[in-house]
């Protein structure tokens, strides 16, 4: 006789059945086909001993590293850079389209080739200390070598947003003195740029790979190692026990689970594929269209970035640029977050109640209480992680207790599944699984660092980031809002197609200080090319994840796209907010001011929703939608007289509904 867990566990395996209607392996096709991180080889002979074998020595390297504290700086990044470089030869093809199961031999000499240009630095450390600058024939060359192989490891996994960049900086450290205007300068020679590039803690082992290779490696071992506990799976089915059986049910666990997804992945594209191979079709079988249930999942899986407290790569380097502690980028998120998710959610309820969509059936749906207490030790080594970010502990060692954490309750996990004579599942084959996971996450997150290095380097050789401030705010007139206008479509082309670490490093280094320059909090202007970085994976005519979230709903790309532009429509009008009122970011801000900055945010996204939906109690006139719009905008802007009248619009609108409604039923009544 089974027991009622039981009967629950078979209610949720039914329920995965129902959502699943595209199997594991075209998920898998269809992620290495949209994101170049996960278009890597898959050897099933000698060939994958290698990698394995390189991988689990990074991972053991950088532990060791971290625990130890006595690599220098500089050994310790260029170290991590001949991983990386290694292991993006051995595991990414020149092409996309080129098998995945061959290992040319051009490909492994690139490997060794790129490790040794690193491991150079290792070696002759001391050597090239003590000559401190009188860089010698062979530095030059094995520094030019190096940055070529480095460019060449950027086109084949990060893309070619950046790299044109990258190219186009050190052409112009070369071209300074034929160039006209403010882009004049006096020109570098080819041994003092490679030096200052590969050498120099200014460039390519800047502040972005020191990143990299501390914390940024440890939160990413961390979500690897959490990802292998099943977490994502136990998100779903507690959403879907919490929203599954409310109206349009499914979209709000789309929205719920990305953003739970999103604190431990920090992909738009594998957040859209993971979880919207279970709630895209649930939203399609509810009566969702195909491109609105796709852009639902884009929208609220690209925001999982956003959400505290693990973000994506680029928080961790926000937090190093600005030199705060990451507990403060993750208190400063945490209300654009809640907007940005409660926006998504107002939108795809006003449109479950105008297309009349009810809930999954109750006894389809898993047991809240039952699942919680079975499964809720998996949140464990989140909690974990944020009481110790919260006790002002570095990110380094709240990670390190994380991975900790998430090690033990595996571990117990198996003795478990023994003791109930099940097959353990956290076994020496899974951590060796979770490390070569961690290792192959990080090498797009590193390359990404280092090209942003090298833009970083040129920037510091020339001044240009001073030029281009002052050209920017030359062309703006000085204007605040013209500056961030041109600053917020400058991140987005930046986006389209580049990871977001690589898009705020690029525009917090070339357009942040122009905005700073403007008198605006620091930590404001890089949340504002963050935001807009990350709104990029949704944004036509790229819109990468709404492109997964398309294609797992059989519909439309680039209508998916704009459904998902206008779902995410709070990510447009955020960044406004709290540029123009830090203390929505919690900059010197009383309980009071946040409660009240809440409040009115909170309801000018419901206004802007409405306006959006064209619905509220009932289908709204045009003047209606245009009353709601400019209620919800006056209550965003951060100012008391807007906000009250803003609120006193939304009010009587609402209000005028009630009414409309009551005298509905009246009728029908009579």
């Amino acid at each position: 006789m089974s027991t009622k867990n039981e009967r629950s566990e078979k209610k949720t395996t039914g329920l995965d059945d129902l959502m699943l209607t595209t199997n594991e392996s075209e998920i898998k096709e269809l992620m290495k086909d949209l994101d170049r991180e996960q278009s890597y080889r898959e050897h099933a002979c000698w060939r994958q001993h290698i990698t394995v074998i390189i991988s689990v020595a990074f991972v053991l390297f950088q532990l060791y590293a971290t625990l130890s504290g006595r690599i220098p700086a500089q050994i310790l990044r260029a170290s991590h850079l001949a991983f990386v470089q290694a292991l993006a030869f051995l595991l990414f093809p020149a092409f996309k389209h080129l098998p995945r199961n061959t290992l040319p031999l051009h490909d492994v000499l690139l490997a060794i080739v790129g490790a040794a240009c690193w491991i150079y630095i290792v070696i002759n450390f001391q050597q090239l200390v003590r000559r401190a600058g009188a860089y010698t024939p062979l530095d030059i060359t094995v520094g030019a070598i190096g940055i070529l192989v480095l460019i060449e490891s950027c086109r084949r996994i990060v893309g070619l947003p950046i790299l044109i960049i990258a190219v186009a900086f050190i052409c112009y450290a070369f071209a300074g003195p034929y160039l006209p205007g403010f882009l004049n300068h006096r020109g570098y020679s080819f041994q003092r740029v490679v030096s200052h590039l590969f050498f120099n803690t200014e460039g390519i082992m800047g502040t972005p790979i020191g990143a990299c290779s501390t914390f940024i490696f440890l939160f990413i071992l961390f979500g690897a190692l959490l990802e292998s506990t099943g977490i994502g799976q136990f998100f779903i089915d507690m959403c879907n026990a919490i929203a599954g059986g409310a109206s349009g049910g499914p979209a709000k666990v789309a929205v719920l689970s990305s953003a739970l997804l999103g604190t431990v992945s920090g992909s738009s594209v594998s957040n859209t594929v993971g979880s919207g191979s279970f709630t895209i079709p649930m939203m399609k079988k509810l009566g969702y269209k195909g491109e609105f249930a796709g852009a639902v999942e884009a929208a609220a899986s690209t925001g999982g970035q956003l959400m505290p407290p693990i973000m994506g790569a680029a928080a961790f380097l926000m937090a190093e640029s600005l030199g705060m502690p990451y507990i403060t980028i993750v208190k400063a998120a945490i209300i654009p977050a809640l907007l940005y998710f409660t926006g998504i959610f107002i939108t795809v309820h006003l449109e479950a109640k105008k297309l009349g969509l009810k809930g999954m059936p109750k006894d389809e749906l898993p047991k809240f209480l039952p699942l919680f207490l079975r499964k809720g030790y998996m949140v464990l080594p989140l909690l974990v992680i944020i009481v110790f970010l919260c006790m002002g502990r570095t990110a380094v060692y709240a990670a390190l207790m994380g991975i900790v954490s998430a090690l033990l309750i595996g571990i117990v996990s198996s003795f478990v599944d023994m003791a109930q004579g099940k097959k353990p599942t956290f076994t020496i084959n899974e951590v060796v699984n979770i490390m070569c996971a961690a290792a192959r996450n990080i090498i797009s997150v590193a390359i990404a660092c280092a090209m942003a290095g090298i833009i970083i380097g040129i920037v510091t050789l020339t001044g240009i980031g001073l030029k281009f401030g002052a050209g920017l705010i030359s062309i703006s007139h000085g204007i605040v809002f013209i500056t961030l206008f041109l600053t917020m479509i400058s991140s987005i082309i930046l986006g389209m197609g580049a990871p977001t670490t690589a898009n705020y490093l690029i525009t917090s280094t070339i357009t942040a200080g122009a905005i700073i320059g403007l008198g605006i909090e620091p930590l404001a202007a890089h949340m504002f090319a963050f935001y807009f970085g990350i709104i990029a994976d949704v944004t036509p005519p790229v819109a990468l994840a709404a492109i997964a979230g398309a294609a797992i709903a059989k519909a439309k790309p680039i209508r998916t796209a704009f459904q998902a532009t206008k779902l995410a429509v709070g990510a447009f009008i955020i960044p406004y907010m709290f540029v123009f009122n830090p203390q929505m970011l919690m900059i010197n801000a009383s309980v009071g001011n946040v409660i009240w900055i809440v409040f009115t945010a909170l309801i000018g996204m419901f206004g802007v929703s409405s306006a959006l939906e064209g619905y509220v109690f009932r289908r709204t006139g045009m003047a209606e939608r245009a009353l709601f719009l400019v209620g919800g905008l006056l209550c965003i802007i951060p100012e008391s007289r807007t906000d009250i009248v803003g609120l006193l619009i939304i009010a009587v609108l609402v209000m005028f509904q009630l009414i409309q409604n009551a005298r509905d039923r009246a009728r029908t009544a009579a």
